[in-house]
């Protein structure tokens, strides 16, 4: 049992280092308040249906750390119920570490990036892979995205907390970047256009 939800990542030794720090008192602070989520939020909900990718944290059970890099359509991260998220595994490499992973460990971690925005959600539980339920796969499918689904993967939230934007270095998606690209791309095809029908004033030629 924690005492807090913040305790899954805040573990005695993590709280010894941040009293040596100086950090706890603010942090012990953060707990005693509003604390760190444990349920997904509309908050939550609204800012997975932006994303179009994240990062999913496995550990072997000899505590050996994988972090595998998961993209899809914008919100194919989603809302199961108030305690789990889903999303469908495409089909990939055939190396299944992340498979094997949670076959003999379940802990797992979630880090969502909103690089445009510098915004970032990390959310701590257990995952599991469901292979044999097809109203599910079919639920968790997109027709518009191209990777083939073998398997859903629920993951059951246990806490998340949002990181603050410092460091974060801003990064914008391609479908945000070639409207405007284009309309320049445009905007200079017709300037390219007029000069070749341009003619000088007889003073001006040379």
């Amino acid at each position: 049992m924690t005492a807090f939800p913040s305790d899954v990542a805040f573990t005695p030794a993590v709280k010894a280092v941040q009293s040596a720090k100086g950090s706890r008192q603010a942090y012990a602070k953060v707990e005693q308040g509003r604390g760190w989520q444990t349920t997904v939020t509309d908050e939550l909900a609204a800012f997975l249906a932006q994303l179009d990718m994240f990062y999913l944290g496995t550990a072997n059970a000899a505590g050996q750390p994988y972090i595998q890099y998961r993209g899809g359509s914008p919100g194919f991260l989603r809302r199961i119920d108030d305690r789990t998220l889903g999303f469908a595994d495409f089909s990939g490499n055939r190396q299944y570490i992340t498979l094997g992973n949670l076959s003999e460990n379940p802990r797992a971690m979630l880090f969502l990036m909103d690089y445009a925005n510098s915004r970032r959600i990390k959310i701590w539980g257990t995952a599991r892979a469901v292979e044999d339920d097809a109203a599910l796969l079919e639920s968790l499918a997109d027709a518009d995205y191209p990777g083939r689904v073998e398997r859903a993967i629920l993951f059951s939230v246990e806490a998340w907390d949002v990181n603050c934007p410092q460091h974060i270095h801003r990064r914008f998606l391609q479908s945000d970047v070639a409207p405007i690209i284009e309309g320049l791309q445009q905007q200079v095809a017709e300037l390219q256009r007029r000069l070749s029908k341009y003619e000088p004033p007889d003073g001006e030629r040379g």
